[in-house]
């Protein structure tokens, strides 16, 4: 038998070893066969369901994936996979967030610009992650893309940067995509004559502009995108940007109507003066976009809300991010007929009873309230939620803001859930 079997591998040259190959061929064949056929092999996934899995994974697990065959490798440089993308750049010295790699990078400028259409940049306060974001923009020159956000995690980022090198990376996206419509760029170094260019090239397109922060624009070139882009839906800005002209413009017929308008009202100096806005220019307003929503931030010293809440605001949120004074909530009553959530980070010591009645009596669309460090007796909180009735959905105040008096203490007052990550605030509803 010995014999017979070396003779057989003379005679096939190789004999069970070259005999055992093609049956472990054939095998593989038969099993492939059979993998296709039931469709349990993933190397034979149809690429629309490896796209559907690969939109799910991180980005570093994609570049993983895209290494185990040529199919998945494929599947990984589908434009539908790049149109969306989001660009961290952020410096091991200075942020505990992982970075897009610079291969990566290199490699999504050289095989997929064309591709991006929903693209933001992440960086951190460093000056070289704010370079390294403007490095990519100005490569973008095949690009078309919708949606652009620059998001620093951490000031100053790029404002550090020289303002003509920043301007110079962004107005490639401006020039190139013309069909932006949706950017968001707080806190940077754009300016007026980039706006232009922005309007020049996009106007038909931009529905959404948010640029609180910007420092090198001015209420000029604020009112030249106003009057140029009529599609414009939403914007955001600070109120050194907002004047009687501006709302005028956003007032004209030839507007689309506006749906959202933010002002964040800053102050960065103790003692800063703020302009005023004209009761005409928001009614105007009003009257052109009857549903609008007008959102404002405050972060105001004490002393310099003189020239707010004085004549009637059509403001729907309003956020206090200071202490503000019982004077400044009581005028709040009396203006804000409009008025549908608010938020009071402070107050101080002295209970704001009358203050919280009256806005529950004037400020009928009221549905949402949320008191941090402030105090309010027992009974006026029982008053307040009585009156608001079933149209207050969200209350969110601090165990510390209620005092008890003579008729309630804090044993009737039900807990009933709580409506914040944090509990330390928790939604009180009355006991019945």
């Amino acid at each position: 038998m010995k014999r017979v079997f070396q003779g057989n591998e003379q005679e096939d040259g190789g004999g069970t070893s070259a005999g055992s190959q093609e049956t472990l061929k054939r095998t593989r064949k038969q099993r492939r066969e059979k993998d296709l056929e039931e469709g349990s092999s993933w190397e034979c996934l149809p690429q629309e369901i490896l796209l559907q899995i690969f939109q799910y994974l991180p980005l570093l697990d994609r570049a993983y994936a895209s290494q185990v065959c040529r199919g998945w490798n494929q599947a990984f440089h589908m434009p539908e996979l790049w149109r969306c993308f989001e660009f961290e750049l952020n410096q091991p010295a200075s942020s505990y967030l992982k970075a897009t790699h610079p291969d990566l990078i290199k490699q999504i400028i050289k095989r997929h610009s064309n591709h991006l259409q929903y693209v933001s940049f992440k960086v951190d306060s460093s000056r070289e992650s704010a370079e390294a974001a403007c490095d990519i923009l100005s490569q973008l020159v095949n690009c078309s893309l919708k949606t652009l956000g620059l998001i620093s995690t951490a000031r100053p980022s790029f404002m550090e940067l020289p303002k003509s090198h920043f301007i110079s990376a962004l107005t490639v996206v401006f020039v190139n995509s013309k069909s932006l419509s949706s950017l968001k760029i707080d806190d940077t170094p754009v300016d007026d004559p980039s706006l232009k260019v922005l309007v020049a090239n996009n106007s038909d397109t931009l529905k959404l502009l948010k640029m609180s922060s910007c420092p090198h624009v001015s209420p000029a070139g604020i009112l030249c995108v106003a009057d140029q882009c009529h599609g414009l839906r939403e914007l955001a800005l600070n109120y050194h940007l907002l004047s009687d002209e501006l709302l005028i413009a956003l007032s004209s017929e030839k507007h689309v109507h506006l749906e959202h308008l933010r002002i964040d009202v800053v102050s960065e100096n103790p003692g800063q003066q703020f302009h005023t806005i004209k009761k005409s220019s928001w009614d105007a307003m009003v009257r052109h976009s009857p549903k609008f929503n007008l959102v404002m931030y405050f972060f105001l010293y004490e002393d310099e809300f003189g020239p707010f809440f004085r004549d009637e605001i059509p403001v729907t949120h309003l956020y206090f991010g200071r202490s503000v004074s019982k004077d400044v909530l009581g005028r709040v009553g009396l203006t804000c007929p409009r008025l549908v959530e608010l938020v009071v980070c402070a107050n101080g010591l002295r209970p704001l009873d009358e203050e919280l009645i009256r806005i529950a009596q004037r400020c009928t669309q009221l549905s949402a309230i949320g008191l941090g460090e402030c105090e309010v007796s027992c009974s006026a909180f029982v008053e307040f939620v009585k009156m608001c009735g079933d149209r207050l959905t969200q209350l969110s105040i601090m165990e510390e803001v209620l005092v008890p008096d003579h008729r309630y203490g804090l044993d009737d007052i039900h807990w009933e859930k709580t409506i914040s990550t944090s509990p330390h605030v928790p939604l009180f509803s009355l006991n019945t």
